[in-house]
């Protein structure tokens, strides 16, 4: 290990996934909307800004299969999906979450859409 760097507390995987136009499917990234396209340049940014960079690490994803509810990107360790993201909620997941230690509920994936994790050996063949 090199000394001076520290493990990550932290690591946000955001959705940057784009689905082609005249998909039906939902997509994180839209080509209509700016904002969508800026959110995982606006969470890297606020790290940096806050000066936690170096033990939060942002990370660009493909699809985390939950379009409907997108863009989205999921917080480990605490396996916490947020849902629905804007440049105002990851700014608020930024302050409460990762550095105040309190999951943002309100912004979180409903149950109903996520559930408990299924271990692997259990479906393995």
């Amino acid at each position: 290990m090199v000394p001076g760097i520290p493990q990550p507390a932290f690591y946000i995987f955001k959705c940057q996934q784009s689905a082609p136009p005249g998909m039906p499917k939902p997509s994180c990234v839209k080509a209509d909307d700016k904002e969508s396209q800026e959110l995982f340049q606006h969470l890297a940014q606020s790290l940096m800004q806050k000066g936690i960079i170096g033990t939060v690490t942002p990370i660009q994803t493909g699809c985390l299969n939950r379009c409907a509810v997108g863009p989205v990107m999921l917080v480990e360790p605490g396996h916490t999906m947020y849902v629905s993201l804007t440049k105002e909620k990851i700014d608020r997941i930024i302050d409460e979450h990762i550095i105040g230690g309190n999951v943002v509920s309100e912004f979180v994936i409903p149950d109903l859409m996520w559930g408990d994790p299924i271990a692997p050996a259990s479906m393995a063949k």
